[in-house]
């Protein structure tokens, strides 16, 4: 399992007179470029809460 780390990032956006959070997750490329990485760019993913670990599950959506 290859390992890094990774950054939780909001960068406001502004449309029309209105600024809007927008989120992201960054995953470093050592990571996303691993045979093993489950998600191509573009691809649509489904983001759960687990409340009691904690944690996101990310899968293909």
């Amino acid at each position: 399992m290859i390992e890094g780390k990774g950054k939780f990032i909001n960068r406001p956006t502004k449309s029309g007179k209105k600024t809007y959070d927008k989120y992201f997750i960054y995953v470093p490329t050592e990571i996303a470029r691993d045979g093993l990485f489950p998600f191509k760019p573009g691809e649509e993913l489904r983001i759960k809460i687990d409340a009691n670990k904690k944690c996101l599950i990310i899968t293909k959506g």
